[in-house]
């Protein structure tokens, strides 16, 4: 047999990912659009759903207080979508709310001050209202960070190597949110994740007047079909016996959120009341603040990639993050009960029905697939580095161990003890520790960071990806940026990139 050419064993690397169907700048149709868009907000439903329904009932609220917030959040995430595409990164993701702020937030709950109070429904409006005020005062690290262009001089230090497993942990540090939510209600999830699987993958060549239908919008098509099933067998008797946490978990009749919902509600800013300032509070809220701008770090470069765009240059990154920053103080004026982040699993979704357009703009199944594709994105890094280096091999394993085994050891402890393994009198310095280190892309960040720009830094820029990346720090870097990046209306003429 004749010997395999290098061509035929090799694979070059490329700066832009293969295969979408739609690109940054794309424009499907408006019927496409509709529904890629209502794919995307059936998602970011899932997180407005799952934050409010577990924080509300602890802070004293009831289903229709838990029903408002709800509102809120995706009012809030419309607005904070709309301003990061238009004038923030410009990049097709979706923002949303973030797990990283319940830690602080659970510590806001558990109060004295606030958990002493006798009334459930003055309880919950005096909790909301100290939410607020931390996120607002909280915010401003990320605007002094985007807007002062700090962050951009600290992207400086980042290489491909070190990002990979940021990005990976973005999506595999979620594991938690897939097959542990899914067994609640193995009847349900399995086959929606099968049936997801089989339309995005297997039964992607079938095709109605061109379009491939069950691949591109396989979400819509399962959620609907799933959720049929789920209320025929509410509706059968079939968890009539089961369990409480069961029955919580699989009927489609015990939320209570559509019939509590009003037809039409407008949320408002200071909706609650005003908002009040308790320093500890605020100061354990900036370390959500610091995870989230980690995973947005991450999720953007994930997505530029999806989306077949370059890596955003230093100050677009930086621009975005102070556009998030925004968000925050718009989820604190508001009061959502969670700061604004890119939403992981749209992020996701970009790459599972191959589309990556600004016009795209809870399913515990669906995030299994999501959260995986934008962890094998952060991999695909690896290509720009030389992963035979014995240096580049210790330093992404031990990122990725430590990014896992370290926000592992600090939830089991939490379960175990009520408490995160800072414990000391000062609660603030405690909900700050606690909540960077339940982060397992914010852990990678600082392992991997730290280990790739001190260990052999001088003779490793090669074999770091550096020569790859450099061209992507400013904006005239390389041609393509101008068109996926510039700001729209002619605002570069008052802005200009840097």
């Amino acid at each position: 047999m004749e010997a395999p050419k290098p061509e035929e064993i090799t694979h070059p690397p490329m700066d832009q990912l293969q295969g979408l169907e739609y690109c940054i700048d794309s424009n499907p149709s408006w019927g496409e659009a509709i529904a890629l868009g209502f794919q995307h907000y059936i998602l970011a439903l899932g997180t407005a759903v799952m934050i409010p329904s577990f924080l509300v009932p602890l802070m004293g609220g009831d289903d229709g207080d838990k029903v408002r917030v709800v509102q809120t959040l995706l009012f809030v995430e419309g607005i904070n979508t709309l301003l990061q595409t238009l004038f923030g990164t410009r990049l097709p993701t979706v923002i949303g709310g973030s797990y990283a702020f319940m830690v602080p937030i659970i510590s806001i709950i558990h109060d004295s001050s606030l958990s002493r109070i006798e009334d459930p429904h003055l309880r919950f409006l005096n909790t909301m209202r100290a939410v607020q005020g931390a996120l607002i005062v909280s915010s401003s690290i990320q605007i002094i960070l985007g807007y002062s262009q700090l962050w951009a001089i600290c992207s400086r230090f980042f290489s491909p190597l070190g990002m990979v497993p940021v990005i990976a942990l973005v999506g595999f540090g979620l594991f938690d949110r897939g097959f542990p939510v899914v067994g609640r209600c193995v009847e349900i999830g399995v086959p929606m994740l099968i049936l997801f699987i089989a339309f995005s993958q297997y039964l992607k060549g079938f095709h109605t007047r061109q379009l491939p239908i069950l691949e591109r919008f396989a979400l819509l098509i399962t959620v609907t079909v799933i959720w049929a099933y789920a209320h025929l067998l509410t509706a059968s008797g079939a968890y009539k016996h089961r369990p409480e946490l069961t029955q919580m978990n699989c009927r489609t009749d015990r939320a209570n959120l559509i019939s509590s919902a009003p037809w039409i509600k407008i949320p408002y800013p200071l909706q609650w009341g005003a908002p009040t300032f308790n320093a500890g509070h605020a100061f354990g809220m900036m370390a959500a603040v610091l995870v989230s701008l980690v995973e947005s770090t991450g999720a953007f470069k994930a997505a530029s990639r999806l989306a077949s765009a370059t890596p955003p240059p230093a100050h677009v990154l930086s621009r975005g993050i102070g556009w998030q920053g925004i968000g925050i103080l718009l989820s604190g004026l508001f009061g959502t009960l969670s700061g604004s982040t890119v939403s992981i699993e749209n992020v996701g979704l970009l790459g599972s029905t191959r589309v990556g357009s600004r016009r795209v703009i809870q399913i515990s199944a669906g995030f299994m697939i999501f959260f995986s594709i934008l962890a094998s994105v952060g991999l695909s890094f690896l290509q720009f580095t030389n992963m035979n280096s014995m240096r580049n091999l210790f330093i992404t394993g031990v990122a990725l161990y430590l990014g896992l085994s370290v926000p592992d050891y600090f939830r089991e402890y939490t379960a175990k003890a009520f408490h995160g393994p800072a414990h000391t009198n000062a609660g603030w310095f405690n909900d700050f520790l606690n909540t960077i280190f339940f982060s397992p892309p914010t852990v990678a960040l600082i392992v991997a960071v730290f280990l790739d720009n001190t260990l052999d830094y001088k003779d490793s820029a090669r074999d770091r990806g550096m020569p790859w990346w450099v061209k992507f720090r400013t904006f005239k870097g390389d041609s393509r940026n101008e068109e996926f990046y510039t700001l729209p209306f002619n605002l570069n003429r008052f802005f200009p990139p840097s």
